[in-house]
């Protein structure tokens, strides 16, 4: 029997792991600048982007469970930064918005991703080609 693929470096899903774990590492400290954590923020793009959102469209877009996205946005909420509310046309969706304090925050972060750019070492045509890449394999796990 071969054993090689079960060997770490014939893993594509390891550099994948790593990589992610790495780039939200250094995320952190220009997050907690800003007192929010990785997945805070990512949903804080959504609606800063978008305004309002329900909670099913963040999780699809976030690719995140109801469990997992729930105690993220109580926290944003108790924070000031969005305000969830159930539809007035359908009581089962719960909708989310940015509040005023929310889109200030935003002036704040705006200079993250150019600091983040500093912190990956590719070429620009390299970043387009990995970025068209992981969004390909996305979706052929939808």
């Amino acid at each position: 029997m071969n054993y090689d693929v079960l060997k770490l470096e014939n893993q594509l899903c390891f550099p994948l792991y790593a990589c992610s774990k790495e780039i939200i590492r250094r995320y952190k400290p220009f997050l907690d600048d800003i007192d929010l954590t990785y997945t805070q923020y990512i949903a804080m793009m959504i609606l800063w982007e978008e305004e309002q959102a329900t909670v099913k469209e963040l999780g699809t877009r976030l690719y995140l469970d109801s469990g997992t996205l729930t105690p993220v946005l109580k926290k944003l909420e108790s924070k000031g930064y969005i305000e969830r509310k159930r539809s007035d046309t359908d009581e089962r969706n719960l909708i989310v918005s940015v509040t005023d304090e929310g889109k200030k925050l935003r002036e704040r972060a705006v200079c993250i991703p150019e600091k983040m750019a500093g912190c990956v070492n590719l070429e620009k045509e390299e970043a387009e080609q990995l970025y068209r890449i992981l969004y390909k394999m996305l979706g052929c796990m939808e």
